[in-house]
């Protein structure tokens, strides 16, 4: 899947090319499901953080697969074994909407036998987003309270379930009332409705009036200084997205921390990559960690669909490709 132009999700274009053998430190992967991230449609149309390269750009950071061959020096995997991409990966050459990928080693990480592909492909971003931004960045400890904002996305399935390992307590906001049981079922103890209800004084109450040790937040914006009125003294906001784009506050109810948090600079190196895939795998082998998908797309030809589905916000949980 190309695209030669910035905009929506008909520039996006499938053709064929040459697959290359993969050269020292590259492993050739069989994609057998992608999963989508909102990263990508900002991409695509041209206002994510950096820009894609015209003409001819490739899309997408994280897919589930499997070996088909290795170049020469790869010692930690070999033709067979079940991966997962994401770390290290630049869209614009190295972009995952494929039937095959040539990657970096380091770009690949094992995914357990007993994880099937599309649950791989739902898992490796945003768990270690979660990972990365709640334990290693924030500080989450067990008895903690972390409000979670944008709940029903993709990394806000993931942190209320990393949040629920360590057993600290998630509260969720979601704009959509039809959506709160399906938060609870997922392990939120608290399910706040954005629209009907003041989030920050909702989260006071629930929390015996102290407020959240820790906001995670997707949105930014004018929101996120409101959103420091939940926090208890001295916690840590935690902001990983822009969903708004619009200039963000900072909150005035001193002292506190704020955080931003970008993955890349933790799965970028090796001893991080290590962490963050270890805590992963352990999640998703015991069952522990269970990304939920809103559907299931059959086809790589079904990727603008599945893109006008990821803007359209209606959906809970990680979209899904089978190339």
């Amino acid at each position: 899947m190309l695209f030669h132009e910035l905009g929506g999700p008909d520039v996006l274009k499938i053709e064929d090319v040459e697959v290359p053998a993969p050269g020292p430190g590259e492993v050739l992967v069989r994609v057998e499901a992608l999963g989508l991230n909102r990263a990508e449609a900002l991409f695509r149309a041209g206002t994510y953080y950096y820009q894609p390269t015209l003409p001819a750009s490739r899309l997408g950071y994280e897919a589930s697969g499997t070996v088909e061959a290795v170049g020469e020096g790869v010692t930690d995997f070999a033709v067979g074994d079940p991966v997962m991409t994401g770390p290290g990966i630049e869209m614009s050459a190295q972009g995952v909407y494929a039937e095959r990928v040539v990657l970096p080693d380091t770009a690949v990480v094992p995914r357990p036998e007993t994880v099937d592909a599309v649950t791989g492909a739902a898992a490796w971003l945003t768990y270690t987003t979660a990972y990365g931004a709640l334990l290693e960045t924030a500080g989450l400890k067990p008895g903690d309270h972390v409000l979670i904002t944008g709940a029903s996305s993709g990394v806000g399935t993931a942190a209320i379930q990393v949040a629920r390992r360590i057993g600290a307590i998630p509260l969720a906001t979601t704009r959509s009332e039809a959506k709160r049981r399906r938060l609870l079922d997922l392990g939120a103890e608290h399910v706040i409705v954005s629209d009907d209800e003041d989030v920050p004084k909702e989260a006071r109450r629930l929390t015996g009036g102290r407020g959240a040790e820790v906001v995670f937040d997707a949105i930014g914006g004018p929101g996120f200084r409101t959103l420091g009125e939940a926090l208890t003294e001295g916690g840590a906001m935690l902001v990983y997205g822009w969903l708004d784009q619009r200039p963000a506050e900072l909150p005035w109810n001193w002292p506190l921390t704020v955080h931003t948090y970008a993955n890349f600079a933790l799965t970028s190196t090796a001893a991080g990559r290590r962490r963050s895939t270890a805590f992963l795998n352990a999640g998703l082998r015991d069952g522990g960690f269970r990304p939920p998908v809103a559907e299931v797309f059959e086809g790589l030809d079904r990727i603008a669909d599945a893109h006008r589905l990821m803007e359209s916000n209606t959906h809970f949980g990680k979209i899904v490709v089978k190339p």
